[in-house]
């Protein structure tokens, strides 16, 4: 007896005596208790986890469904306000463009050209009163009256809308001279002195040499402006980009819904549906505010300030050619540099190929102005047939006879029609590019603050729609 128990306490094990398996693990429960974390292992999801548990349970979460859906939440928000930006900010740029057009640029491009023409037919009527000697028809003295006191006023108005300072003080300066030689030369008229004559040329070259330049450059310089501006609100790059951007947003909502429907197997996700809506609304009013607004803004460069700046041009040079016939009648001393004057303006102005008259009835083809200008060609032939006997008649030495043709003639009466007809041309285009530049500033009226208000309508959409989502999973 006593020998079996000290056989029995020989037993591994100690003195409970029990099998040594009820206090290892069983085979293969290493292994088990590593991946369930049971206790007295060390594996996660123990008394004491080891490290990196939670950065694991991070990511785990961040490939969940409720990971992604905030992901995509961030991202659409975050595409849909860049979107946003840049859809406001091409709305604003064409906006300010056509803005500019219709109340800074034409307004000082209107005045410049007015300037321009009170001048040159101001020296054409001072011409037409020392022709007239020493009681010049009252018609002719208020014509001149009323060219330059339009001109003063007119340069008034551009240097208030920010006209260069350097070509307003030119022209300020140089009309107040202008004006002084013909006073002078109408009191000496009117005296019986011929030194009125001199008087006129002296003022006639100030005019032409000075002058009638300094307006012709703020024109040019305004017109400049002008077709800067226009360019502003008619560019096709920004607007393009702002297109595919959209699109691409769009395509974006498309594909965050279709991933929704396979997730939770609904068909329709109303807040990504109302984004999408507002969003393709949104990209169909800039587009379509644009291609309006680009339209009208074209025709009225097409068919208002490009005719109007070709029959501005054919309607200086003739006042400066029948300038030219008055001085060639006062200078009555042999001197034909005048008439060479007027024979070189007469091959300018046309009609003919390359001509400016030519170069008007081309700019105002299938404008308002295009019947006018096609009489004033026909006008000018009339005009030169008409000058052709007033030369004739003064080299007989009827000089009497030529000057009242010039007076109150054919000639007359030829270049009258032609300075009528080019000014109702004028005055019809420059119509017609009032009117299309303001209808093109309203295609884009309102379109950059609708932008804004889309685009938070859409983000809204999009916090709406995904976190009733998001709230299931809680």
């Amino acid at each position: 007896m006593a020998g079996a128990a000290a056989r029995l306490a020989d037993v591994p094990g100690g003195r409970s005596g029990l099998p040594a398996r009820d206090h290892a693990p069983a085979p293969g429960t290493a292994r088990v208790a590593q991946r369930t974390g049971a206790p007295g292992t060390g594996a996660p999801g123990t008394g004491a986890p080891v490290r990196g548990t939670r950065r694991i349970g991070t990511l785990a979460a961040g490939l969940s469904t409720p990971g992604r859906l905030r992901r995509m939440l961030a991202w659409l928000i975050l595409a849909t306000l860049a979107w946003g930006s840049l859809a406001a900010f091409t709305a604003f740029q064409h906006t300010s463009g056509a803005g500019t057009v219709v109340s800074a640029s034409e307004p000082l491009t209107h005045d410049a050209l007015q300037i321009w023409q009170s001048l040159s037919d101001a020296n054409d009527a001072a011409g037409a009163a020392v022709l007239a000697g020493a009681l010049p028809p009252q018609t002719v003295l208020a014509r001149y009256t009323s060219d330059i006191n339009q001109a003063k006023r007119d340069i008034a108005d551009a240097a208030a809308r920010g006209a260069p300072m350097s070509e307003i003080q030119a022209l300020q300066v140089g009309l107040t001279s202008y004006t002084d030689e013909v006073s002078r030369a109408e009191a000496n008229d009117l005296l019986g002195f011929p030194v009125g004559a001199g008087y006129f040329r002296q003022a006639s070259t100030q005019m032409t040499g000075q002058l009638l330049p300094a307006a012709h450059d703020l024109y040019t310089l305004e017109d400049d402006r002008l077709a800067s501006a226009s360019a502003q609100a008619t560019g096709l790059p920004l607007v393009v980009v702002t297109i595919l951007a959209g699109l691409a947003l769009g395509y974006a909502y498309y594909r965050c819904a279709r991933w929704l429907t396979r997730r939770t197997h609904r068909l329709l996700n109303g807040g990504l549906a109302v984004a999408g809506a507002v969003a393709a609304l949104a990209l169909l009013w800039l587009v379509s505010a644009y291609f309006i607004g680009r339209s009208d803004l074209l025709a009225a460069q097409s068919q208002g300030s490009t005719p109007v700046i070709a029959l501005a041009n054919a309607d200086i040079a003739a006042a400066k050619a029948h300038t030219d016939e008055a001085l060639t009648l006062i200078d009555n001393s042999g001197d034909d540099s005048y008439q060479g004057d007027f024979k070189t303006l007469q091959g300018n102005l046309g009609p003919g190929p390359g001509t400016l008259l030519a170069k008007a009835q081309s700019a105002t083809a299938g404008s308002p102005a295009a019947g006018d200008a096609s009489a004033a060609a026909r006008q000018a032939q009339a005009w030169f047939t008409a000058h052709q006997a007033v030369r004739v008649a003064d080299d007989q030495g009827q000089h009497q006879d030529a000057v009242a043709m010039v007076l109150s003639g054919a000639a007359k009466q030829a270049y009258g029609n032609l300075s009528a007809d080019l000014g109702q041309a004028i005055t019809a285009d420059d119509a017609a590019f009032a009117s299309d530049a303001s209808s093109g500033q309203g295609a884009f009226s309102g379109l950059g603050p609708g932008i804004i208000a889309a685009t938070l309508v859409m983000v809204a959409a999009l916090v709406w729609g995904l976190s009733r989502r998001l709230a299931e999973y809680r």
